[in-house]
């Protein structure tokens, strides 16, 4: 009876707070706020508010342009929220403000895609040291000197007609404003249009002068020039960001781009913004507010960094405010007050029921660090292994169970998650058959053998951790009736062998650990790294969409 009275009370208090919190989410939006912007952002702001405002009539922004740098002191007009570029971001002291990225101004060097030297460039890229070289010397300014060799071939070399744009160059460059010898030209358009009509041409403009010209710039004669700006000759992982505009600007994104070569728009605040009103407005800006991006020459941001700032942006606060002023506690504050009694509970109960030198040892064992290395990969014989971390296994019936090996469980950490595919559907070996999830993190996983879905595992829709805990039984995944078996088991690996290949990706795994995670992440390096540089289990777990999406293009996507 004690019990079902305690169940009775923690519902009612998670119903009274979902029953506030839905009426707070529901209410129109209505009010009035101020922003204010540099004068670089102003058209940008006010074309942001007059499109918010006339979706939410009972919804008044109004835009105050900054005519000098702002400091600290503007909060204290009431105006609230404000858009600033990072040249004039840069110059403010306090860094308790609070900052969101809401988009970008991205220079890009292109070339055309009929120079001769076209591969070449792919190949090797130009490092920032060669374009100085070129610029500061008129004389030099030839494709041999560029790429280190003996072509005569001049460089033309244009520019757009902006001193701002021409002083981020400069900067890349480490050379005077003044040391840019170039055709100078009016617009993107006309600066693409001259580059594609001559071979031996490079351009700087702008991405968005790309983006608004065409999806991709591998279309329409234009490449994005590689930057080697490590200089050692050859484009390497790290900077393989320009296959296109997309790519590119992800790669800005996770720092793979030069720093000189960008500058962020931001919204800032003195503390994060707590007015529905103004996260709505946020929120638009962060969704269907990034198409006005592109019209006013600016780049949008990617898909993934968008979902990453709206998850943060939207994070519940721990205290909210009532509509007579007062403080009422949160929906989160009410479901920690009932976990905590939950938990006291349990405790009470346990120590009823276990003998405490038990508990201290489940204690120790739950909350010590594991490390995950060769040894902690559970390689089960009988099984075959593909180099897609996947395994299959024929019944007697002549049906394929297959699932996921050990080892890549251990490197995403516990799944909240599995898209099957369904029974009845044909299915080629290579071919996408499942995604795995963490926390709305995805990894998409391929077949390893050619066949015809008979049955998935449906335990695993209500607990895909079963994967995690028993990856070769009860977390296997399909019944497959297989096609080509005899020829397909050919490819696939076992017992010994597929022991020395999983020392191939363990060095693989600290390899794409040491290039993907930006060097100046310490939080990155604790969540992977343990003293002495073991790997941590579930390597995965704690890190962000971007390094996840870099897992599936260099890691699951090229494993061999």
């Amino acid at each position: 009876m004690k019990n079902i009275i305690f169940l009775s009370i923690c519902l009612l208090l998670l119903s009274c707070s979902y029953a506030y919190d839905q009426e707070k989410i529901n209410r129109p939006l209505e009010g009035t706020f101020k922003v204010f912007c540099t004068p670089d952002l102003y058209n940008l702001t006010t074309k942001w508010t007059n499109e918010f405002s006339a979706l939410h009539t009972n919804v008044k922004i109004d835009v105050f342009r900054n005519t000098e740098s702002p400091g600290e002191e503007i909060f204290d007009t009431g105006r609230n929220l404000g858009f600033i570029s990072n040249e004039f971001y840069s110059k403010l002291d306090n860094n308790s403000l609070w900052k969101m990225v809401v988009g970008r101004d991205v220079i890009v060097p292109i070339f055309s895609s009929k120079n001769p030297f076209l591969e070449k460039i792919e190949q090797q890229g130009i490092s920032p040291d060669e374009l100085a070289e070129s610029f500061n010397n008129p004389g030099q300014q030839k494709w041999g000197t560029i790429l280190d060799n003996a072509q005569n071939d001049p460089v033309a070399y244009y520019l757009l007609n902006d001193s701002s744009f021409q002083k981020g160059i400069a900067n890349f460059l480490n050379l005077d404003q003044t040391a840019l010898n170039g055709i100078e030209v009016e617009n993107g358009h006309e600066l693409i249009s001259q580059v594609q009509k001559k071979p031996y041409a490079i351009g700087f403009c702008r991405l968005a002068d790309l983006q608004g010209h065409s999806n991709s710039a591998t279309n329409e004669n234009i490449r994005l020039l590689p930057i080697d700006r490590n200089g050692n000759g050859e484009i390497d992982y790290i900077e393989n960001i320009y296959d296109d505009v997309n790519v590119l600007s992800r790669g800005v994104w996770i720092g793979k781009y030069p720093r000189a070569l960008y500058n962020n728009i931001y919204s800032i605040s003195s503390k994060k913004p707590t007015n529905k009103t103004e996260l709505a407005f946020l929120n638009w800006i962060l969704t269907d507010g990034q198409q006005f991006l592109l019209v006013a020459g600016y780049s949008d941001l990617v898909l993934s960094e968008i979902q990453s700032k709206i998850g943060k942006l939207n994070e519940p606060e721990v205290i909210l405010a009532s509509l007579d002023g007062n403080t009422v506690p949160s929906k989160s504050i009410l479901i920690f007050i009932v976990g905590f009694i939950v938990a006291v509970f349990v405790v009470l109960d346990v120590i009823v029921y276990s003998k405490h030198k038990k508990l201290t040892a489940r204690a120790s064992f739950l909350f010590s660090p594991k490390i995950f290395n060769e040894d902690s990969v559970n390689v089960l014989g009988g099984l075959f292994y593909d180099k897609t971390h996947t395994w299959a296994y024929m019944e007697k019936s002549g049906v394929v169970r297959i699932g996921i090996d050990d080892f890549l469980q251990h490197i995403t950490g516990l799944l909240t998650r599995i898209k099957m595919r369904n029974p009845g559907e044909k299915i080629k070996k290579g071919d996408q058959i499942l995604s795995i999830i963490q926390n709305g993190k995805q990894l998409n996983i391929n077949s390893p053998i050619s066949g015809i879905i008979k049955s998935n595992n449906n335990l695993l829709s209500s607990n895909s951790s079963m994967v995690n805990s028993s990856p070769y039984s009860d977390g296997w995944v399909y019944m497959i009736e297989p096609t080509n078996w005899l020829r397909e088991i050919q490819f696939l690996i076992m017992g010994k062998k597929y022991k020395e290949w999983l020392k191939i990706e363990f060095s693989r795994l600290k390899d794409f650990l040491a290039i993907s995670l930006k060097p100046q992440s310490d939080a990155y390096a604790h969540s992977v790294f343990q003293e002495g540089g073991e790997l941590t289990d579930g390597i995965l777990a704690d890190l962000g969409p971007e390094v996840w999406e870099d897992f599936q293009n260099h890691f699951i996507d090229t494993a061999s």
